[in-house]
């Protein structure tokens, strides 16, 4: 009788321990606070960042356009649990588009043809998010931004510091898409940099726009012609002489990544301040 119970006991024990071989999550990871995950789920990625971009598909009438979107990021990896029934892409994205919808978001756009992909955005006491969800055979992606301006970390003496040490400094200014309007998110950039000018009553600088490669040779150089002026106006009106700026466009002929990448192509597209 006893050899006849050994192997009950080993079964039993076996299926008692299963649960505790279920994956957990990777260490310092969370959901978000506007999601609960699906059944059967653990983080497999995570990542966050204080501010970072991040591309949403839209409907913009009956085209797809894609909506650049800066703010606190984070990126979530749902993977399966192992013996877990992976849900159908349609239910992930249906559940998300509710969530988020009960709490007053709205859906901007889905895919369901050759898979599954959603756009949400929640505005909401002041705050603004956008996400992207997106299943895949055995897992699904969720990317959120937290839209804000980035908090300014570089002080005015530390501008100057680097443009003394290097002859140039990489400005953080934003533009309406294609025009040369300056974005109200950069006004504490160009306060800094107006400081900086003042403080340094003989600095002499050129403003100078660069664009990626994307469009014309001729419209880059006009567009980026026109925000290098855009920002000399800016600093003009915030009591810096016209006298100690110049400002001029390069275009696409400076890049300083590779323009085969939308990373490399977004640090093209830059205003630099240059040293006289």
């Amino acid at each position: 009788m006893r050899i006849g119970i050994l192997p009950a006991l080993l079964t039993l024990s076996t299926l008692c321990a299963a649960p505790l071989l279920a994956q957990a999550d990777r260490p310092g990871s969370k959901d978000h606070p506007l999601f609960t995950r699906m059944p059967g789920f653990y983080i497999h990625g995570y990542k966050t960042s204080d501010f970072d971009r991040a591309e949403f598909f839209v409907e913009a009438g009956k085209k797809l356009d894609r909506q650049k979107v800066e703010g606190k990021k984070i990126e979530l990896q749902y993977q399966i649990q192992k013996g877990a029934k992976m849900p159908a892409g349609m239910e992930i994205i249906r559940n998300h588009q509710n969530a988020l919808k009960a709490v007053g978001g709205e859906v901007l756009w889905e895919k369901q043809n050759s898979g599954f992909q959603t756009t949400l955005r929640l505005k909401k006491g002041g705050a603004e998010y956008w996400v992207d969800v997106h299943p895949y055979s055995m897992s699904y992606n969720i990317t959120i931004i937290e839209k804000g301006a980035m908090e300014q970390k570089i002080s005015s003496s530390a501008m100057l510091d680097a443009l003394n040490k290097d002859g140039f400094i990489a400005l953080d200014i934003h533009f309406e898409t294609n025009k040369a309007t300056i974005k109200p998110d950069s006004q504490a950039q160009l306060d800094e940099i107006a400081a900086m000018l003042k403080a340094s009553a003989k600095l002499k600088v050129s403003v100078e726009g660069h664009t990626d490669n994307s469009g014309t040779p001729e419209g880059n150089r006009k567009l980026s012609d026109e925000r290098a002026k855009a920002v000399k106006a800016a600093l003009v009106t915030k009591g810096i002489d016209a006298v100690r700026l110049q400002a001029k466009g390069f275009g696409q002929d400076k890049p300083v990544a590779d323009n085969r990448t939308e990373d490399g192509r977004a640090k093209n597209r830059r205003v630099e301040l240059v040293k006289l």
